[in-house]
């Protein structure tokens, strides 16, 4: 389960690109109860979403021609240098190279060999997000695949993750894990294959975050009342949880997770 104890390959940063922050910002307060906190003048709009103090996810306007809103997840590298060329070297393309972010850490962003956008954080003065699998924070990311084990190997030659199958409604599924630990406890996400996963298809090979609510029917509702829409309504999954897909008004997916206790 996640957690802001990150290790190599864990997601440790979320941030979302949207056209419009302030709207945006607005849609995500009212579903999530989230503040949010500007990083300041010289970062072109880039702020903080936070609940209690601490941050839960960020967001920053849209930088590339043709870009759509959507939601960035980040993995942890503790040397972005090798992680650069390991994405190379594995068949990915990079999309903006290493970079230090005012000494607060280093980012890169890539795209994997299917065409999933995703990104890499080495830890500076900033070591990830702030509160991970609490109540309106970031729960559990979700690769959708063409090919999902081929999404397995290019990820095991970058962050070395360790993967196990489990039977799910229509699918196997691929539970992911950190290198690290015992394998269910490290585990922070999954793969499935695109089109036959939650989201009925409705978008392209994409990471998309889960965030941890105690009342998934509630909060569809809550996001549907601000402008958000339903890609796949609340149902139950055996053995994990009562799960959701939404759009917020920009059309950036997101998913929805209450767990079973048991998770």
């Amino acid at each position: 389960m996640l957690g802001t104890d990150f290790r190599t390959g864990s997601p440790n940063w979320l941030d979302l690109g949207s056209p419009d922050i302030d709207d945006a910002a607005a849609f995500y307060s009212g579903v999530f109860g989230w503040n949010f906190v500007s990083a300041g003048p010289d970062t072109g709009g880039y702020g903080f979403f936070q609940r209690g103090g601490k941050t839960v996810a960020a967001i920053g306007p849209l930088t590339e021609e043709g870009a759509r809103s959507a939601w960035m997840v980040h993995f942890m590298s503790p040397d972005i240098q090798a992680t650069t060329s390991a994405v190379k070297d594995g068949g990915g393309s990079v999309r903006m190279e290493p970079m230090d972010v005012m000494g607060e850490g280093w980012l890169a962003q890539f795209t994997d060999p299917q065409g999933a956008q995703f990104a890499s954080w080495q830890p500076g003065k900033t070591s990830g997000l702030g509160v991970a699998s609490d109540e309106n924070s970031l729960i559990w990311v979700e690769l959708h695949a063409p090919d999902p084990d081929a999404a397995v190997s290019f990820y095991n030659g970058v962050f070395g993750w360790r993967s196990e199958e489990m039977q799910a409604p229509g699918m196997t599924y691929r539970v992911l894990s950190t290198k690290d630990g015992d394998q269910r406890e490290a585990s922070f996400g999954g793969v499935a294959p695109m089109g036959e996963g939650a989201g009925g298809g409705g978008v392209g090979p994409s990471w998309v975050p889960y965030f941890h609510v105690s009342d998934v029917d509630a909060t569809v509702s809550t996001a549907q009342g601000k402008g958000g829409s339903v890609l796949m309504p609340a149902a139950d999954v055996p053995d994990v949880g009562r799960i959701a897909w939404v759009a917020d008004p920009f059309g950036a997916p997101f998913a929805l997770l209450k767990p079973n206790p048991q998770m």
